[in-house]
């Protein structure tokens, strides 16, 4: 079993393409006979959110995880070409997941509660990968739990692209906050007051410093929908 995540782009993301990809496309995609399918899309309820960092352009509008049993194979082609119809590019990755925190499980289709924050991560040309690794997922991974309200936490180490030109990427973490994250730093931090944000950001500034996450970084606010679930 393996997980790709398709990183979706499109200039023209609105609440209609978001219900469109959320809901009819994902079943064409369950179609396929994947045995995992989550969708990560850019909607409404947290398309304004105050944490949205893009350096790519257009910015990222959706991702899309899914698990087949070949990375390479005709399932993980048929994904890219029919998202491709909706979406100015879509570029694929192989990763390796890590759970830290695993996510709530909700109903097929249903809305994750609260925000679904995705990080890609890039490696600093400065560090190597073994440093770069260990800082950020044996250094870091502690400083984010304890310095944010995430209630969910998952790690996926790219392998390698699966599309050409897509960019490259170290990692694409995925983060769940409370709804009151999109607009509200302290409830991102689960902070209580001014004083404890500014502790919070502090170290978790300084943490993400070490292996490069304070920069060139793309950060993508998103709402959940698990479709199927790989393992159940």
């Amino acid at each position: 079993m393996e997980k790709v995540i398709l990183v979706v782009r499109t200039a023209a993301v609105d609440d209609e393409w978001c219900a469109r990809l959320r809901g009819p496309l994902a079943q064409e995609l369950l179609d396929l006979g994947l045995p995992g399918l989550t969708v990560n899309v850019k909607d409404g309820p947290v398309r304004d959110s105050v944490m949205t960092l893009s350096t790519l352009d257009p910015p990222v509008s959706a991702l899309v995880s899914l698990w087949t049993q070949q990375s390479y194979g005709t399932q993980v082609a048929a994904a890219v070409n029919r998202l491709g119809e909706i979406a100015d590019d879509v570029f694929g990755y192989l990763v390796t997941e890590s759970t830290p925190l695993a996510p709530p499980v909700t109903q097929p289709g249903a809305r994750t509660t609260g925000l679904a924050n995705i990080a890609l991560l890039r490696r600093p040309a400065d560090l190597d990968e073994a440093t770069w690794r260990h800082r950020w997922q044996i250094d870091h991974t502690p400083v984010a739990i304890e310095t944010q309200a995430t209630f969910g936490y998952t790690q996926n180490a790219v392998v390698r692209p699966l599309t050409p030109e897509a960019p490259a990427l170290a990692a694409i973490v995925e983060e769940l906050f409370p709804d009151a994250a999109v607009t509200d730093l302290k409830a991102f931090f689960g902070a209580e007051d001014d004083d404890e944000l500014g502790r919070r950001i502090t170290r978790m500034v300084a943490s993400t410093s070490a292996f490069g996450a304070n920069e060139n970084i793309d950060t993508v606010p998103t709402s959940r929908y698990v479709w199927r679930l790989p393992f159940n």
